[in-house]
């Protein structure tokens, strides 16, 4: 027969067991790890989206960058006081934004935090830097991904 400390220890791991299933890590998110509501192969697929864009940007292909966006009417771009709806008219703010390649310089995304909050949506927080010529702007931005028919697109960008 079990004692209660043994009983307590098989409860224990149980529990620990439950929590890491479900995704609980302690406080922290899962990044890499496979977890109940998402899985290291969302979180791969996730970063290429985000690698493409880069790579679209820092060749001066707007068009190719915004594939990353689910191409939708909801949609949906905060920076500063500005609310923009679209997919076309976030696409149509970057390209008045950044009319040529001075103006894009050389993007980089860093400090990127994946978090699944299901099994079709993901949280993305990071920072953004622009390197060009006379100047070094960045930011952070707040990225909902969902998982469309195109594959995991962004859906809402809050950038600072």
């Amino acid at each position: 027969m079990k004692s209660l400390r043994e009983h307590r220890e098989s409860w224990k791991n149980l529990l620990i067991i439950a929590l890491v299933s479900a995704g609980f890590d302690g406080g922290t998110s899962v990044t890499a790890a496979a977890s109940e509501h998402g899985s290291s192969q969302d979180v791969a697929e996730i970063r290429a989206v985000m690698a493409a864009q880069v790579s679209a940007w820092n060749r001066g292909d707007i068009d190719g960058f915004m594939n990353g966006y689910a191409r939708s009417d909801a949609t949906e771009f905060v920076s500063g006081d500005k609310l923009t709806r679209g997919w076309q008219t976030v696409r149509d703010r970057y390209q008045k934004k950044y009319d040529n390649r001075e103006k894009m310089g050389t993007l980089t995304f860093s400090e990127l935090k994946i978090t699944a909050l299901g099994a079709d949506a993901a949280l993305v927080i990071g920072c953004w830097k622009l390197a060009r010529k006379k100047d070094k702007p960045h930011g952070c931005f707040t990225l909902l991904f969902r998982e469309t028919p195109a594959g995991w697109r962004i859906v809402h960008d809050h950038t600072s």
